[in-house]
């Protein structure tokens, strides 16, 4: 039962394919519960984010990952043509391996950004809620965090505060130098705006309003960074006083249409305006950025920063790749010593047994009256005369039939000592 993954990320599919297939915090518990309903799916979890979305899955011997790709198309209702040329679908060592280094930064679009993590642990939760971690999957997730953890504590991957939010914020001060005479709009409330939040109040931001639909959330972000949040209710009044305006949210839809700029824009008198739209799908409508005076990014967009950080990190990537190409060896030494679960139950199953009868035979001696010393010595014997009956007669059929093989590996199997023997010989 390997692990297999299916998926697509931000080097196999654009934002416009990716922004179709990205499930929701609100739809990913019910596409689970789907999931978990088709024939052959044993266990799974889906990673799904701005920049991926992945389904790792533990599947029977009869399935294939096509029942994965299938659950997918449907979920989000895409032809199958409109995927294919964009997923990868990866097996055993190269799924477990892929994991690794997705939970620890290592795939990201910026390399070593921490958020991953965390999006990583609720896809784990999802799964969980769901009923579809096993031992396996519960297991891999499991070693995956900690692994992450080994990368961000023993390499400098994370000595510099690089992020997606982080790009977006760099990019702005190259566009307009000092920030202090700038005010900024963040469209949003969560994990995303909160960074970008606090690095733009660490650049000095002259102001900073948060807008979302819920203004409790609103506020407790702008509480972060001395700033003051609002409902989408009042969105328009802000970003006709804004210069910058970042949007990340959970919507379906864009928040931000043409029409709505095209009104703004009347009062604005060619001020120029600077947006970064972090969401998938997107919040912002591209046919904005053919407005005039708007100077608009995607997640896509911000490469060329995030590429100035990638090469900085190469060294402590490299520290870190070497930390996850051990750990996928262990974990795959772990999934191997499932094959022997079962017999190693059963044998211990039977040496219980066999422990068990000599103990109630040497009690009933004891109660007949025999020295405690010689029910001692026969429990000995009994004990070692059952444990070893089963090997030794299954060592003389393999010599009688000339199997050595059999032979040579009882000696490992049975920890002995091949120079012991020979000095015996001897």
């Amino acid at each position: 039962m390997p692990v297999v993954c299916l998926g697509l990320n931000h080097k196999s599919a654009p934002l416009a394919v990716r922004e179709r297939v990205v499930f929701s915090a609100e739809r990913l518990d019910p596409a689970l519960a789907a999931l978990a309903a088709r024939p052959g799916v044993r266990e799974a979890a889906v990673v799904s984010t701005c920049n991926r979305t992945e389904i790792y899955a533990v599947l029977a011997p009869e399935a294939t990952p096509a029942i994965l790709r299938r659950w997918l198309e449907s979920e989000q209702a895409l032809a199958g043509d409109e995927l294919a040329a964009h997923l990868y679908s990866l097996e055993g060592r190269e799924a477990i391996h892929h994991l690794l280094r997705v939970a620890s930064g290592l795939d990201s679009l910026v390399l070593g950004e921490p958020q991953i993590l965390g999006q990583a642990k609720l896809a784990y939760h999802s799964a969980a809620r769901a009923g579809l971690l096993g031992q396996i999957l519960q297991r891999l997730f499991q070693h995956a965090f900690s692994v992450a953890k080994r990368v961000r504590t023993e390499t400098d991957i994370g000595a510099h505060p690089v992020s997606v939010a982080y790009a977006a914020v760099t990019l702005a001060r190259q566009i307009f130098g000092q920030l202090e005479a700038c005010q900024g709009l963040l469209i949003g409330a969560g994990e995303m705006i909160e960074l970008t939040a606090r690095h733009f109040h660490e650049q000095g931001l002259r102001g900073l309003v948060v807008a979302n639909r819920s203004l409790e959330r609103a506020q407790r972000v702008a509480g972060f960074c001395d700033g003051h949040g609002i409902g989408l209710d009042a969105l328009e009044d802000q970003v006709a006083r804004a210069d910058i305006i970042v949007a990340c949210t959970g919507s379906d839809t864009p928040v931000l249409t043409r029409e709505t700029l095209k009104r703004v824009f009347k009062s604005r008198r060619h001020q120029p305006l600077f947006m970064v739209d972090l969401g998938v799908p997107r919040d912002i409508e591209p046919s904005v950025e053919t407005l005039p005076d708007v100077y608009l990014y995607t997640v896509d967009d911000l490469r060329g920063v995030i590429e100035q950080s990638r090469r900085s990190r190469a060294a402590a990537a490299d520290d870190a790749e070497a930390i996850i190409e051990n750990q996928t060896d262990a974990f795959m030494d772990w999934m191997r010593t499932l094959n022997a679960v079962g017999a190693i139950r059963r044998y211990r199953q039977h040496a219980e047994r066999q422990r068990d009868e000599a103990l109630a035979q040497a009690r009933r001696q004891l109660a007949a009256g025999h020295t405690p010393e010689a029910v001692i010595e026969q429990l000995g014997h009994r004990l070692t005369r059952k444990l070893l009956h089963t090997p030794t007669m299954g060592l003389r059929e393999a010599a009688r039939e000339g199997d050595a093989r059999v032979i040579r590996d009882s000696h490992r199997l049975l920890g002995l000592d091949d120079d012991e023997e020979r000095d015996t010989d001897e």
